[in-house]
């Protein structure tokens, strides 16, 4: 059984081992989209495939489209090499539902893939003529927040972007100079209209990406590359659309597991890939079931039918909500509130986590008693339902591969926005944020966790995190056993408003924390027993 063309024309074997095999003509519908792409889609990697992948895949077999998805990958080139290419571009997607069974199925969706290496001319020329297309639709994106950026943490512009904006769209290098060029062909080729989507988990993503374009036009512009109704082009919505988006789905790497699997069930080839910048990919993608993709309908080229797939097409205040929703009240609040507990507690699996009581008692704490308080309910999803599926179906699931170091990566770089959002509502609405517990709670777990103890004694290893070094040095004196050796060090740092996005002091829970982490480092075990203790009454 192998993962090629040739290969699942051997349906017998396949369908004796349960795995759904495309209904469609693959090869024939790879022809069309090469002839006429209508979607390309740039950062092709595992939730791209099992979600992005899995709604093309759906509408083709339901007849409501006839072409694939044109891949494109600009920064891990090996996912091409050694991923798509051997394999015909075809990818085998298992869900993993909870209670222990799994759905697999191969989908012919991903139509043409292109590793876009800066001085490979041919690649670069398919690309120019898919974006020239009358055909193309839409350009969508998985490539994470970071892909957007122009500039790092000092605000200074990264080496490959300066030397783009200096030398104009003939050779770009950065994935946001790349679609910039792109865009300048199709304008001089026949300003066609176009939707640009990004699907990356970032709140107002569609304004960030068309903040981007727009700067790198505009600083062509200035350099004399581009004319100034290119600029006018970009910037016009009903020409090149920056629909805003949600999107939900855990999609942890490759599982081991997962891979001996399909291994017993007589599927070759099925090697997990750590490519040389460290991305986990293999021919499979595993994920959880329950996803989540809102799309603000801005498609001047038209569009796919998603809403036939189970995407909801609303406008860009639902969208906003919905976002909002997810990121501030649902669910990565309780990620960010339980992944450093869990690493303090020594939980190797997120979904044992879970099945802590104290854990489930703080998710419920921070999401369905204070978060509910405050959320804004978009209408289209319920803040309720989603809380309680996140904390009931998709958190416990064993059978997802998830691990709280996994979710503590980049903490400090989430909390304003997890929970100084519903702080700040909280002093809005209330005067004060006293009355929180959850949040508190999870704030000084945070920065238990940041002493790198678990409540054995033993040692555990930071996430990364860029302020991981800044954070250690605040925290150095600090011993656990000594709750004495808490001073004033804890001042400022729930004083920073860069951190929290509110001064926590200022918002009333700032001494609470405070009491709550030294209570926490009395002793290792001392961190259950404050769990029980604040969380009893609630």
């Amino acid at each position: 059984m192998k993962l090629t063309i040739e290969g699942i024309k051997e349906k017998e074997a396949w369908e004796k081992a349960g795995i759904r095999l495309p209904v469609y003509d693959v090869a024939g519908i790879a022809e069309k989209t090469r002839k006429d792409p209508v979607w390309v889609h740039f950062g092709i990697g595992n939730i791209f495939r099992i979600f992005m992948g899995d709604i093309a895949d759906r509408l083709i077999r339901a007849g409501e489209i006839g072409h694939g998805i044109t891949c494109v990958e600009t920064f891990d080139y090996e996912v091409v090499d050694k991923v798509y290419a051997p394999h015909d571009n075809l990818a085998l997607c298992v869900t993993l539902l909870n209670d222990g069974t799994n759905v697999q199925k191969v989908i012919g969706s991903l139509s043409e893939s292109l590793a876009v290496r800066p001085d490979d001319r041919a690649a670069m020329n398919r690309l120019k003529e898919i974006f020239v297309s009358e055909s193309l639709q839409m350009a969508s994106f998985t490539i994470t927040e970071k892909g957007y950026a122009l500039r790092d943490a000092s605000g200074n512009l990264f080496d490959a972007v300066s030397e783009d904006l200096r030398k104009g769209p003939a050779k770009p290098h950065h994935a946001m100079t790349l679609l910039t060029s792109m865009l300048w062909e199709r304008y001089s080729e026949n300003r066609g209209k176009i939707a640009l989507v990004s699907m990356d988990n970032v709140s107002r993503n569609g304004e960030k990406l068309r903040d981007t374009v727009i700067e790198i036009a505009s600083e062509w512009e200035r350099n004399g590359f581009v004319d100034e109704e290119f600029i006018d082009y970009v910037s016009d919505e009903s020409q090149v659309a920056f629909p805003w988006t949600m999107i939900d789905k855990i999609t942890p790497r490759p599982s081991e597991t997962v891979q001996k699997m399909l291994a017993e069930e007589g599927v070759e080839d099925m090697d997990i890939v750590i490519t040389d910048k460290k991305t986990y990919i293999a021919p499979f993608v595993n994920a959880e079931g329950p996803q989540y993709l809102v799309i603000e309908d801005s498609f001047p080229a038209g569009r796919p039918p998603f809403e036939k797939a189970g995407v909801y097409m609303t406008d860009r205040e639902t969208v906003n909500a919905s976002e909002r929703m997810k990121v501030t009240v649902c669910l990565n609040p309780l990620h960010t509130a339980l992944a450093p507990y869990g690493c303090v507690l020594a939980y190797e699996r997120f979904s044992d986590v879970m099945k802590d009581p104290e854990m489930k008692a703080l998710s419920e704490q921070v999401g369905l008693q204070e978060g509910m308080k405050v959320v804004r309910d978009p209408g289209i999803l319920s803040p309720k339902a989603f809380i309680e599926e996140c904390i009931n179906v998709r958190f416990p699931n064993e059978y997802v591969p998830d691990t709280p170091q996994r979710i503590a990566v980049d903490t400090s770089q989430m909390v304003a926005i997890r929970f100084g959002e519903t702080i700040r509502e909280y002093v809005n609405r209330f005067g004060s944020a006293k009355e929180l517990v959850g949040i508190p709670l999870a704030i000084a777990g945070w920065l238990r966790y940041l002493l790198a103890k678990d409540v054995r004694g033993n040692d555990f290893e930071l996430s990364p995190d860029p302020m991981n070094d800044e954070l250690k040095e605040i925290l150095k004196d600090i011993e656990i056993g000594r709750p004495e050796t808490l001073k004033d060090q804890l001042k400022p740092l729930l004083a920073n408003t860069n951190i929290f996005g509110i001064d926590l002091w200022e918002a009333g829970i700032g001494e609470k924390i405070e009491d709550i982490f030294r209570e926490e480092i009395a002793s290792y075990g001392a961190v259950r027993e404050v769990l029980r203790k604040y969380l009893k009454n609630q």
